[in-house]
C-alpha cells in the first residue's frame, strides 16, 4: 500500500504514514481535518534539520526507535544477552480493515518480528497494541518495555494525570508540559488508587468544556506505566504499558509478548475525551445492559457479626425501601470472625451458618431481591487451612514471606493447583446458590512477588492467571455480574472493565468525598459501572456528618446502592431513603444511557454535573456545594450539553429541589420554573441557588418544544 491512511470517525481525524519501510507513524491525530487528500501532510510534517542533530529528519513511529535517531524513551527495550538492544524494524505485510490497521514488520539482524495493531471506534476513540516474537531459534530475548506511543502537538502546554489513596482515589494534578519526561510508575501489582488512570495532555487552563485535550489510558490491572515527553526538537508524546520486573518476560524461540491495549481519547475539553470512553464502554456486547439494581450491601451494617436474625431482619427493611439486591459481605466463610484468619477458605462456615447460606437466600429471594456475595479470591491469610496444607501457594520470593496487609498474604495463581482450586470453589459456590452478583475484592499490593519455587517475578503472569479466571467463571455462569473492589478504587481500568460489571469507586461512603471520587473517576467509567453507595449519618470513615439529601443525591449519579444499618435508621429516614430510591428508579434510564456533561464553575466550592438524554429530551443537573463560597450569592451556573435549538421548561426535582441556605430569601426563577433554550442556558446559565456547604439540589430540564425562544409567537 502506498497510499496514506485517513480515518474519520465521531469528529476526530487520523492520519497514518503506514507506506514502510520504517514503522508506521501518526502525522495528525485531533480535530477532523475533512475530507481531503492526506498526501500532502507528510511533506508538510517534514521538519527542518537542526544543528547538531542527524542529517536527516527523525521518524517518530508509533513504537519510537533509536536507530532511527529517535534520542527519547524507546518503544522496545531488551537485549540477547547484551545484543539486539537497538532494533531496526521494517515493515514486510500490512492488513487494513475499515478503521482498523495491523503492521506486520521485522528486524532480521535483531532475529526478532513485530506486529503492531491500531483501531479507531465509530466515535473516533483510538487503541493501539504491539506484539514482538523471538524469531532466533537459539537463544532467548528478554523483555524489558514495549510501549506504544501517540504523538500531540505543541499547543498542549500542560499535563494533566492523578494520584490518590485509599479512601480519597483519583485525586487530579496538573503540571506544565516542559521539555524531558514525565513518567509514571505503578508497581503495587494491580493499578493502584494512585495511579495516574489517565495521562492527558492540552491546552494550558483546559477544563471539561473547553481546551483541546489529547489523553491516554494503559488497559491492564497490573505494574504499568505511563509517560509524557517532549524533546528539545519541539516533538512530544504521550505513551503507555505493562511496567515489567526484572527478568518477568524472558521470550524462547518462537514465543511472543503482547502488549496491553493503550488508549487514546481526543476532545475540545474533557467531557468530549471523556464521552469517547463512555461509549466504547457501552457499545460493547457484554456492557450491562438491564436496570441496574438498588443494592444493599452488609458490610458497614453487620460488618463480621453474621447473624441470621439480624440479616433477615436487615433485608425485610431492605425490601421495604425498595432495595432489588443484597449483597453479603466479608464473613460468611470458615474461621472469618476477623480480617486475620480465613482468606482461601472458601467454604460456607459451618458453625456460624449450619444450614449454609441457604435460610438467608431463600428469605432474600422471597422478599423479591436478587442475592450476591463478597469474595477476595486472590488473597490468603497464613492461619487458613489452605495455608497450612498449601504454604508454596503463597506469592513469594526466595525462602521468605512478604510484608503483610491487612493480615493476609497473595494466592500465587502461577501455580495451576492453585488456579484449580479458586475455580472449583467459585464455581460450586455459584452454583449451589445461584448466585447473581460477586463483589470481587483485592484489598493489598503485591508486594516482593515471586513465584515458587524458583523465586522469579509473577506480577504479569499473577494478572494474566487473573483475566483468565474471570474469563473462565464468566463462560461458565454468564448471568452472574461481578464487581470489581480493590480497597475500594484501586482496580479501575479497562483491563479488569473487559471482564467486570461495575467498579466499586472507594471504601469511602462520605458524600463530600465521594462527589470528587465520583467526578474524575468519570472520566472513563459511565455512571452505571460505578458503584455509589448510601452510608450512615456518620461517616464510617471520615466522622463527618451529611444530610440523607446530600448522602443521596450524591449516589444518584452511579449505580445506586446502600451501606447502612437500615434496622437503626428511623421511620422518617426510611421514608426520605425510599423516595430517592423511587427517584433512581424513575430515572435510571436517563442516568445510564446518557451523555454525562460537566460545567466549569469559576467558584471552586460550585460543582455542576448532570446527565442528558440522547435524543436531547431531557436533563437531569445537580448543584453541590463542596465548601464555604468566596462570594455569594454564587451567580449563574451554565447547564451544558442540551439542544441549543430547543427550549426547555427548567425547574427544581424533589426530593433535592429545597434550598437549605442561611438567611431563606426565595430564588425567584424557582418556584415556578423558567423557559429558555439550550442555547441560553449553555451560553448565559441560571441563577444559582444559595446552598450551606456540603448540600446539593437538582434541577430537571424538559424540552418543550424545537424552536427557539426567539423564534416562539
Amino acid at each position: 500500500m502506498d497510499e496514506l491512511l485517513h480515518w474519520r470517525a465521531g469528529g476526530v481525524s487520523l492520519v497514518l504514514d503506514h507506506t514502510g519501510p520504517r514503522l508506521p507513524r501518526i502525522l495528525h491525530w485531533g480535530a477532523d481535518i475533512g475530507d481531503l487528500d492526506p498526501a500532502p501532510l507528510k511533506l508538510a510534517s517534514i521538519p527542518q534539520p537542526v544543528s547538531n542533530t542527524i542529517d536527516e529528519a527523525v521518524p517518530v513511529s508509533l513504537l519510537p526507535e533509536q536507530s532511527a535517531g529517535w534520542t527519547g524513551t524507546p518503544g522496545l527495550t531488551g537485549h540477547r544477552d547484551g545484543r539486539a538492544f537497538s532494533t531496526f524494524f521494517e515493515t514486510t505485510q500490512v492488513s487494513q480493515e475499515p478503521r482498523r490497521l495491523a503492521v506486520h514488520a521485522r528486524d532480521a539482524d535483531a532475529g526478532l518480528s513485530l506486529l503492531i495493531e491500531i483501531e479507531m471506534t465509530e466515535d473516533g476513540l483510538l487503541r493501539q497494541r504491539a506484539t514482538v516474537t523471538n524469531d532466533d531459534p537459539g537463544s532467548v530475548f528478554q523483555v524489558d518495555s514495549l510501549t506504544p506511543t501517540f504523538p500531540v502537538p505543541t499547543e498542549a502546554g500542560e499535563i494533566l494525570d492523578f494520584t490518590g489513596r485509599h479512601k480519597r482515589e483519583r485525586i487530579p494534578q496538573r503540571q506544565p508540559f516542559t521539555v524531558g519526561t514525565r513518567l509514571r510508575e505503578n508497581r503495587r501489582g494491580r493499578t493502584g488508587a494512585d495511579s495516574s488512570y489517565i495521562l492527558a495532555a492540552g491546552e494550558t487552563g483546559l477544563g471539561f468544556r473547553s481546551g483541546e485535550v489529547w489523553g491516554v489510558h494503559v488497559a491492564w490491572s497490573g505494574n504499568h506505566r505511563t509517560l509524557a515527553e517532549r524533546t528539545s526538537t519541539g516533538v512530544s508524546l504521550l505513551g503507555g504499558g505493562e511496567l515489567l520486573l526484572s527478568g518477568e518476560v524472558r521470550l524462547a524461540p518462537g514465543a511472543s509478548y503482547r502488549s496491553p491495549w493503550l488508549y487514546g481519547s481526543y476532545g475540545s475539553g474533557l467531557d468530549a475525551l471523556s464521552h469517547r470512553f463512555h461509549r466504547y464502554l457501552r457499545s460493547r456486547p457484554q456492557h450491562p445492559r438491564t436496570p441496574r439494581p438498588v443494592i444493599l450491601n452488609t458490610w458497614e451494617a453487620v460488618y463480621f457479626d453474621h447473624d441470621l436474625t439480624k440479616l433477615t431482619a436487615l433485608a425485610d427493611v431492605a425490601a421495604q425501601v425498595g432495595v432489588e439486591r443484597f449483597v453479603l459481605d466479608d464473613g460468611w466463610f470458615r474461621h472469618r470472625r476477623n480480617d486475620r484468619a480465613g482468606l482461601g477458605d472458601w467454604y460456607v462456615d459451618e458453625t456460624v451458618w449450619p444450614k449454609g447460606l441457604h435460610p438467608l437466600v431463600d428469605h432474600v429471594r422471597a422478599l423479591g431481591m436478587g442475592f450476591g456475595l463478597w469474595v477476595e479470591p486472590e488473597m490468603i491469610n497464613v492461619d487458613s487451612d489452605l495455608a497450612r496444607a498449601h504454604p508454596e501457594w503463597i506469592l513469594a520470593t526466595g525462602g521468605r514471606l512478604p510484608p503483610e496487609a491487612r493480615h493476609q498474604q497473595v494466592l500465587d495463581l502461577g501455580h495451576e493447583q492453585a488456579y484449580a482450586y479458586l475455580l472449583e470453589r467459585l464455581d460450586a459456590l455459584l452454583t449451589e446458590y445461584d448466585i447473581e452478583y460477586l463483589k470481587w475484592d483485592h484489598n493489598r499490593d503485591l508486594i516482593d512477588a515471586g513465584h515458587s519455587p524458583g523465586g522469579e517475578a509473577g506480577v504479569h503472569t499473577q494478572t494474566l492467571q487473573v483475566y483468565r479466571l474471570l474469563d473462565e467463571l464468566r463462560a461458565r455462569h454468564p448471568g452472574v455480574e461481578i464487581e470489581s473492589c480493590s480497597s475500594g478504587g484501586s482496580r479501575v481500568d479497562l483491563g479488569i472493565l473487559e471482564r467486570t460489571d461495575r467498579i466499586w469507586a472507594s471504601d469511602c461512603n462520605d458524600a463530600l468525598e465521594r462527589q470528587a471520587i465520583q467526578r474524575w473517576t468519570g472520566l472513563l467509567v459511565p455512571p452505571e459501572m460505578v458503584g455509589a453507595h448510601v452510608g450512615p449519618t456518620v461517616s464510617h470513615t471520615t466522622g463527618r456528618v451529611h444530610t440523607l439529601d446530600f448522602r443521596a443525591g450524591t449516589a444518584l449519579f452511579g449505580h445506586f446502592g446502600i451501606e447502612w444499618d437500615l434496622t437503626k435508621a428511623g421511620p422518617d429516614d426510611r421514608e426520605r431513603l425510599a423516595e430517592w430510591i423511587r427517584l433512581y428508579k424513575r430515572l435510571r434510564g436517563l442516568l445510564h444511557h446518557g451523555t454525562v456533561v460537566r460545567s466549569d464553575h469559576p467558584d471552586p466550592s460550585l460543582w455542576v454535573h448532570g446527565v442528558v438524554a440522547d435524543d436531547l429530551s431531557e436533563a437531569v443537573f445537580t448543584l453541590a456545594t463542596t465548601a464555604t463560597p468566596v462570594w455569594s450569592p454564587p451567580g449563574r451556573v451554565r447547564l451544558p450539553g442540551l439542544d441549543p435549538h430547543a427550549v426547555y421548561r427548567l425547574a427544581p426535582l424533589a426530593p433535592a429541589d429545597e434550598i437549605r441556605a442561611p438567611g431563606g430569601n426565595r430564588l425567584p426563577w424557582w418556584d415556578h420554573g423558567v423557559e429558555l433554550s439550550g442555547r441560553t442556558l449553555a451560553v448565559a446559565g441560571v441563577q444559582a441557588p444559595v446552598l450551606f456547604p456540603e448540600r446539593l439540589v437538582l434541577i430537571q430540564a424538559i424540552r418543550t418544544n424545537s424552536a427557539t425562544a426567539g423564534q416562539r409567537r
